[in-house]
C-alpha cells in the first residue's frame, strides 16, 4: 500500500522560509483532500491547513493565514506547505494526512484515510 512521505524539515531562524513535501513518486492522492497538521511539545495536534480537490478550495488557521501556502504538485499527486516569515513558536512536528472528505479532514480528529510521518520544524530567534 502507497503511504505518505513528509520531507523538507529543519531549523532554520526567525523570518526566513521552508518548504515541507507530503506524498509519494505516485500520482495516487490527486483524488484526495489532503491536511497539513502540527504538534508542539506539551501540546495536540493542531490542523494549520488543508486542501480540497479544487486548488483554490484551501482552509488556514489564524495562526498561519498569510504566511503560509498549501498548493499541489499535481505531477506527483501529493502537496506543498509553503512556509515564509517563520516565527518561534511555529517550531513543532509538522505532519500530513490524507481524505476523501475535506470537511472530515478539516473539523475532525479522524480517522483519516493516510496519514505520514512527521517531521522536526525547528525556528530559532
Amino acid at each position: 500500500q502507497v503511504q505518505l512521505v513528509v520531507s523538507g524539515g529543519g531549523t532554520v531562524h526567525a523570518g526566513d522560509s521552508l518548504t515541507l513535501s507530503c506524498g509519494t513518486s505516485q500520482g495516487t492522492f490527486t483524488n484526495y483532500a489532503m491536511g497539513w497538521y502540527r504538534q508542539a511539545p506539551g501540546k495536540e495536534r493542531v490542523l494549520v491547513g488543508a486542501i480540497g480537490l479544487k486548488d483554490d478550495d484551501t482552509y488556514y488557521s489564524d495562526s498561519v493565514k498569510d504566511r503560509f501556502t498549501i498548493s499541489r504538485d499535481k505531477t506527483k499527486g501529493g502537496v506543498y506547505l509553503q512556509m515564509n516569515n517563520l516565527r518561534p513558536e511555529d517550531t513543532a512536528v509538522y505532519s500530513c494526512a490524507a481524505h476523501r472528505n475535506l470537511h472530515v479532514l478539516v473539523t475532525t480528529r479522524g480517522p483519516y484515510d493516510y496519514w505520514g510521518q512527521g517531521t522536526q520544524v525547528t525556528v530559532a530567534s
